[in-house]
């Protein structure tokens, strides 16, 4: 089992940065593929990045390739997401998953989600 929770998220303006936090309980954490999902109002979820856990490999959504990197501390069992020269268009309900094996772009696939933490990015 386990447990994921977001946090970091908030408000911020156009060129800002934040940084989100994905603190997972459960021994078996770093044996997952961690990825962060957003969900805009009005819209469906969408896969923004996702780090292997074997080897740490790195993939990103196209939206935000250049902007967001994705990293994870496996002894802190903890997932991270930097986003820099953030838009308004970033603005959604963040959502940190795990997911043991699968296609890693489908959200249906994760076995294991937190409740998300928002972010505004203002204009």
């Amino acid at each position: 089992q386990v447990q994921l929770a977001e946090s970091g998220g908030g408000l911020v303006q156009a060129g800002g940065s934040l940084r989100l936090s994905c603190a997972a309980s459960g021994r078996t954490f770093s044996t997952y593929t961690m990825a962060w999902f957003r969900q805009a109002p009005g819209k469906e979820r969408e896969f923004v990045a996702v780090i292997t856990w074997r080897i740490g490999l790195t993939f990103y959504a196209d939206s935000v390739k250049d902007r967001f990197t994705i990293s994870r501390d496996n002894a802190k069992n903890t997932g991270y997401l930097q986003m820099n020269s953030l838009k308004p268009e970033d603005t959604a309900v963040y959502y940190c998953a795990a997911l043991r094996s699968g296609n890693y772009r489908d959200d249906q696939a994760y076995d294991y989600w937190g409740q998300g933490t928002q972010v505004t990015v203002s204009s």
